[in-house]
């Protein structure tokens, strides 16, 4: 499928500690088990190293390649060196031959938005009213927005499923 065509929903809560990657590894076992393909992006506000200093891909990066490599019979990674911080867009683009492309972070991404909700941490909403498929949590404050506990997997999932139909009638 075609990057611009793989429909993205992200994750996001207000703050850390809500629940956001519990629940998403509930949804994504379930729509696997429904045969969806399925891509996850993490966002990460911090620097995070995915090479280890000494080993072969870290120092070919350090030696100068703008962009490393690593391919296994079972996985594969790229490594890109940034000057700032890539759209979700951007990332995205690098994604294909999945039906699905989740994000656990990404605020500011402008996709619609599954939001993990606790009231009784009182922090407001991270998302708009519009930006909203679904709020997963123990209330929800805003009325007409579908509405999820953090143990309803299926039920976020069955929202998803939903998402990726209409996003592939368009």
């Amino acid at each position: 499928m075609d990057a611009n065509k793989i429909p993205i929903v992200s994750f996001v809560s207000a703050c850390s500690g809500a629940g956001k990657t519990t629940l998403l590894e509930k949804v994504v076992d379930i729509l696997k088990q429904r045969g969806l393909r399925l891509a996850v992006i993490k966002h990460d506000a911090h620097r995070f190293e995915m090479d280890h200093p000494g080993k072969d891909t870290w120092r070919l990066a350090q030696a100068g390649a703008d962009i490393v490599a690593i391919s296994s019979p079972e996985k594969v990674a790229l490594l890109e060196k940034v000057t700032g911080e890539k759209s979700l867009d951007e990332v995205a683009a690098m994604i294909s031959g999945v039906d699905l492309i989740l994000t656990e972070g990404f605020k500011q991404g402008g996709k619609p938005k599954i939001e993990v909700y606790r009231a009784e941490l009182q922090k407001p909403l991270a998302s708009l009213a519009e930006e909203l498929l679904a709020i997963a949590g123990d209330a929800s404050p805003l009325p007409g927005v579908p509405c999820y506990t953090l143990d309803d997997a299926a039920g976020v999932a069955g929202e998803l499923l939903r998402y990726v139909e209409g996003f592939q009638l368009r």
